[in-house]
């Protein structure tokens, strides 16, 4: 899963989706393969390196771009991520906050058009039971604390 820019307009305020269905189709992986980065968090970082039986610093070195303000996963030659087989994400039990909350990004929770722009490209979109404005507030809400770099 990568993280895209929003397609909201910034003049506007940002109009929280109505209504909200999402349920993820087994064995889609659409969403990792969408171009752009996968972001961590300290924790994250911790997390696959324990179940990938590495330490921290192993994994860094190994899978790890850092700066300054952020920390993303690096881009094999020939794919999104390094984690993403045939059959899913290799470390799907602990993956990413970012990859975890798809797609209840801020951008898109937000934003009506973002919404149907992803689910083109979702078929998990549109599906499953109803989820409440005030829950998926929230759950985006977990992204924003989760990368505060990215959401000002």
């Amino acid at each position: 899963m990568a993280r895209q820019k929003s397609t909201a307009s910034a003049s506007l305020p940002p109009v929280p989706q109505r209504e909200l269905r999402f349920a993820c189709q087994p064995g889609c992986t659409n969403c990792c393969n969408v171009q752009g980065y996968v972001y961590l968090t300290e924790e994250n970082l911790r997390d696959a390196a324990r179940y990938l039986r590495m330490t921290p610093a192993e994994f860094e070195q190994r899978y790890v771009y850092r700066t300054r303000h952020l920390l993303r996963l690096r881009k094999p030659r020939h794919s999104q991520c390094h984690f993403l087989q045939e059959n899913g994400c290799s470390i799907h039990p602990v993956k990413p906050t970012q990859c975890r909350l798809f797609p209840f990004w801020p951008e898109l929770v937000k934003s009506a058009h973002a919404w149907k722009v992803a689910g083109r490209k979702c078929p998990g979109i549109g599906q499953g039971p109803l989820v409440q404005i005030g829950e998926a507030m929230e759950i985006a809400s977990e992204m924003e604390r989760a990368y505060p770099t990215s959401y000002p």
